[in-house]
């Protein structure tokens, strides 16, 4: 006698696959090209925020480090400038910046500023001498001349310091333009 147990294991076949394909079915939902399992999402609003937040704050302490350490350096500089300008009684060389632009300096009456070769000097306003212990002093490039030692300077010219010394005292207050080093006495 045998006994068929065909619907209990008809039951079960059923049983399985439906299980089968449950997990498939979630399994097929967890990720894609669009949104893999590690989602593109959670990576763009959650991971790359923190990482960006992180290396942001890392960034600006080190910034800040960094122009502590320069002010640091830039303030040691600038005293030692001021003590040695203290030492020398106050003598300032400026040198040029190399650029095509002008720089505008005011003399009192009694000041001389003494330029490097090739200094260039243009009186603005003001009564000032030619500064110079042998000719030419100064060459005027706009008359196409040179200036004596003790002569005086017309306003509005270009002059050239051609040897290192050359300069312009001051008769009176005045405003010149300057480009290239120079020192003021």
């Amino acid at each position: 006698m045998r006994k068929t147990h065909w619907p209990a294991r008809a039951a079960a076949g059923c049983l399985v696959t439906l299980s089968l394909v449950g997990v498939a079915f979630a399994a097929g939902g967890q990720g894609s090209q669009s949104d893999p399992l590690v989602t593109l999402s959670y990576l763009t609003q959650q991971t790359t925020p923190a990482i960006l937040s992180q290396v942001d704050s890392m960034v600006d302490e080190r910034e800040a480090e960094l122009e502590a350490q320069l002010s640091a350096v830039v303030d040691r500089y600038v005293q030692e400038v001021e003590d040695a300008l203290a030492s020398s009684g106050g003598t300032a060389a400026r040198p040029g910046s190399g650029s095509a632009s002008y720089e505008v300096v005011t003399l009192s009456a009694g000041q001389t500023i003494v330029g490097s070769a090739a200094c260039e000097f243009l009186l603005r306003s003001g009564t000032a001498l030619c500064v110079s212990d042998t000719s030419p002093g100064l060459v005027d490039m706009t008359a196409g001349t040179t200036l004596a030692g003790g002569a005086a300077l017309t306003a509005n010219h270009l002059y050239l310091a051609t040897i290192e010394g050359r300069g312009v005292t001051a008769a009176t207050a005045v405003t010149i333009m300057v480009r290239g080093s120079y020192t003021i006495q």
